[in-house]
């Protein structure tokens, strides 16, 4: 029998990173049937944060899956809309998609334990805690929005910057929703702290935007 040589299209991995984590989605899914149909409305009804916010926090599972799921998804999307603004030739080599997802990794460790941190030096580690809890519940939420933007990206239209430029709308709009719940519920511990507060919003919050900005100018 002669040996047929099989091509394996540049979309073969970026399939596999996708089913891994529609997976992760699945799982949290299956095992927090109820706490996910509370999550899913998050955006227009914070009874989520409400509900889970005085327990489990940051150690459940459901956090956990939600935010690895969000980190695949929101890596594999910086990947494809440099790709599209820049050029296609980067598709076949998943190396630079595993660079941006360690960047990722690394700048979401090293966020969340300089928060801790700051919560042990000003004894304010509930505190702390619950706001890390509430931001990265509506952050985690955009790897939903992210995860149809990687389908379309991917198998429907492929050089789409509307679908770039939606999918960033629409991060945002959930983003600033989670910001303005979080403010509400933490006006006097803002107010109190109100100079790190600022210098948070530009080390932490704004410079990763505009780094990323121009990653993806190139």
């Amino acid at each position: 029998m002669e040996p047929i040589l099989r091509n394996i299209t540049p979309k073969d991995w970026v399939t596999i990173i996708i089913f891994v984590s529609v997976l992760f989605l699945v799982i949290a899914k299956t095992l927090f049937y109820g706490r996910f149909l509370n999550y899913l409305i998050l955006p227009f009804n914070n009874k989520y944060i409400f509900m889970y916010n005085k327990k489990d926090k940051l150690q459940n599972w459901f956090h956990v899956f939600f935010t690895i799921f969000f980190i695949i998804n929101t890596s594999l999307f910086i990947y494809l809309a440099r790709n599209i603004f820049l050029d296609r030739s980067g598709m076949a080599y998943p190396f630079s998609y595993l660079l941006v997802l360690g960047a990722l990794v690394l700048y979401i460790l090293v966020k969340i334990t300089l928060q801790l941190g700051n919560g042990f030096v000003f004894s304010t580690q509930r505190t702390i805690t619950e706001i890390i809890f509430k931001k990265l519940s509506y952050l985690n939420y955009c790897g939903l929005i992210m995860l149809f933007a990687n389908i379309f990206l991917t198998y429907v239209w492929e050089d789409s910057k509307a679908i770039i430029y939606i999918s960033i709308l629409l991060i945002l709009l959930i983003n600033i929703i989670g910001w303005v719940t979080l403010i509400r519920n933490h006006q006097k511990f803002i107010t109190s702290y109100f100079f790190y507060f600022i210098l948070y919003l530009c080390a932490l919050e704004i410079a990763p935007v505009i780094i990323m900005g121009n990653y993806l100018k190139g």
